[in-house]
């Protein structure tokens, strides 16, 4: 199968690249991440969650971020949901974009959102229904699709079963995430292609760490088998506070020096993402976990 002319790159930094930090990032800081990042040309930028703050504490401040950034044309900028509560604040507060998180292993499930994916999946199916209703899009996530810090390996019928439920439910677009970044690309090729039996290919996005150095490798590996969605996070900013090690999603800026590469049209200046990612490293004091960063930059 051919590489497709354009990939859509949603970027994740400010939600699951931040929602992690130990410090609180102030919200004027989030604010200009997410303008910088908007401004660059990125078509899908991650604004937040709407969870609970006992949870997630860095994230109870989504609500003043969505109402200080600015909303570039052409960008949409989604917010996490996990029940009809958070898509109630999210919605007052101007969300016009929503996604749900479930997982292809039981144990991820019970440790991350505690109740099992049947449970998750039925919490979902009215939150679904009602952005629907209100004529708001909702994405899909799906963590584990490549391996469980608890399970092992994921047999890719099983992340395909979930996908599949997930469209049903209606959700436009399904993010398969190897959450603790143990895929290599065979393996991501074989579970590709048994979710798109049941999930059309167009449907289906990848969201692939970087904890084992894969990460660019496997989405080549999926870029040839159909899929035309990346997820990444500037500066290859958080990780997965479940799986051990698992500290890194794969960098905006590498994914995408590697499809100008490719001659795959995106519509994100590098140089522009390379300044957001200054941004925000400066903000938190460290350094930029982008090899193109850091070779630009020094």
């Amino acid at each position: 199968m051919r590489l497709p002319q354009r990939v859509k790159l949603v970027e994740v930094g400010p939600r699951d690249g931040l929602q992690n930090e130990p410090q609180p990032v102030p919200v004027d800081t989030k604010i200009g991440l997410i303008d910088r990042l908007s401004a660059a040309g990125l078509p899908v930028v991650e604004a937040g969650s709407f969870v609970s703050p006992r949870w997630v504490p860095q994230m109870a401040d989504t609500a003043a971020v969505l109402a200080g950034i600015r909303r570039r044309p052409g960008t949409a900028y989604p917010v996490l949901v996990p029940n009809m509560q958070g898509l109630e604040a999210a919605l007052q507060a101007g969300a016009e974009e929503v996604s749900v998180f479930g997982a292809a292993s039981e144990s991820f499930s019970q440790k991350n959102i505690n109740c099992s994916i049947a449970e998750s999946l039925e919490r979902f199916a009215p939150v679904v229904a009602a952005a629907r209703e209100r004529g708001v899009r909702v994405r899909g996530y799906v963590s584990c699709v490549l391996g469980c810090p608890y399970e092992g390996p994921i047999a890719p019928a099983a992340v395909a079963e979930v996908a599949a439920r997930l469209a049903r439910l209606g959700c436009a677009e399904i993010s398969l995430g190897d959450t603790i970044g143990t895929g290599t690309p065979a393996k991501a090729q074989a579970m590709v292609d048994a979710v798109a039996e049941r999930v059309p290919r167009e449907m289906l996005a990848a969201h692939f760490h970087d904890t084992y150095g894969q990460a660019l490798a496997n989405l080549l590996a999926v870029l040839e088998r159909g899929v035309g969605v990346i997820d990444a996070s500037v500066a290859g900013l958080g990780g997965c506070p479940y799986a051990k090690g698992a500290s890194g999603n794969v960098a905006t800026e590498d994914v995408l020096y590697m499809l100008d590469g490719l001659g795959i049209t995106t519509g994100v200046e590098l140089g522009r993402l390379v300044e957001a990612g200054q941004y925000i490293c400066q903000a938190l004091g460290r350094s930029t976990g982008s090899k193109v960063a850091r070779a630009k930059v020094g």
